[in-house]
């Protein structure tokens, strides 16, 4: 696990010290999600594929197809 202080620029911006990019191993340009919790910040790598991500969570929701095909359904069924 790697701590590390960083200070909040007066354009509001932080830089992601070396130490924290090698161990979560992020490239220039790779989108992080930043989740407000409490009074913690927290960032994480976006996921390319959320489903792919959270694939095998809650199986029971859509047992009988994978989760893009159970959404794509779900969601074209709010256009009707």
């Amino acid at each position: 696990m790697t701590n590390c202080i960083v200070t909040l620029s007066s354009k509001n911006q932080v830089v992601i010290p070396r130490t924290a990019r090698e161990a979560l191993k992020l490239k220039p340009g790779q989108q992080l999600l930043v989740l407000a919790r409490g009074d913690h910040l927290v960032m994480v790598p976006r996921p390319e594929d959320f489903v792919a991500k959270l694939r095998g969570l809650h199986r029971e929701v859509w047992p009988q197809e994978n989760g893009k095909e159970y959404l794509e359904k779900e969601r074209d069924a709010w256009d009707d």
